[in-house]
C-alpha cells in the first residue's frame, strides 16, 4: 500500500483524523501530556472565514492546523474565565496535502498535531521537530 492508499476504502472522516491525532498525543512523553489536559482537540472540515481573514489566508486548503489559546509559558492565574486552548485540525486541507505527497496520513496528522502542541508550549520549530522525532 502506498502513502495515498487507505485501509478505510474511502476518505477518512473526522473521527479517523481525531483518532490518529489522539494516538500521536498518547505517544508524547508524560512531561508533555501532563500539560495537555485542558486543551481541546477539534477536527473541522475547514477553518472558518473569520480565522482565515485574521490570518490573511485566501485559500482554506492552505491551513491544515491551528492552535488557539495562550502558550503555557505566558499563562497566569489572571487567565481564569478564558476560553480553553484548542488544537484545530482541518480535515479537507489535511486530506488534500496527503493526496499530493508521499507521506502517510498518520505521519501528516501526527506532524500537524505535534506542531500545534508545540505552539501550546511556546516551542521553536527546531524543538517541535525534536519532539516529533522522539528526541525530546
Amino acid at each position: 500500500m502506498n502513502a495515498r492508499q487507505t485501509p478505510w476504502g474511502h476518505a477518512p472522516d473526522a473521527d479517523t483524523i481525531e483518532a490518529i491525532a489522539r494516538a500521536a498525543i498518547a505517544r508524547l512523553p508524560d512531561a508533555f501530556r501532563a500539560h495537555l489536559d485542558g486543551v481541546v482537540l477539534q477536527v473541522e472540515e475547514f477553518a472558518d472565514d473569520a480565522t482565515l481573514d485574521e490570518m490573511g489566508i485566501d485559500d482554506p486548503i492552505a491551513l491544515s492546523g491551528l492552535y488557539t489559546g495562550r502558550p503555557i509559558s505566558v499563562k497566569s492565574v489572571d487567565d481564569s474565565g478564558t476560553m480553553p486552548d484548542v488544537i484545530h485540525l482541518y480535515r479537507r486541507p489535511l486530506l488534500d496535502e496527503w493526496a499530493e505527497g508521499e507521506v502517510t496520513l498518520e505521519a501528516l496528522v501526527t506532524h500537524v498535531t505535534i506542531h500545534e502542541i508545540g505552539h501550546h508550549f511556546g516551542l521553536s520549530d527546531d524543538d517541535m521537530h525534536a519532539l516529533e522525532d522522539g528526541e525530546a
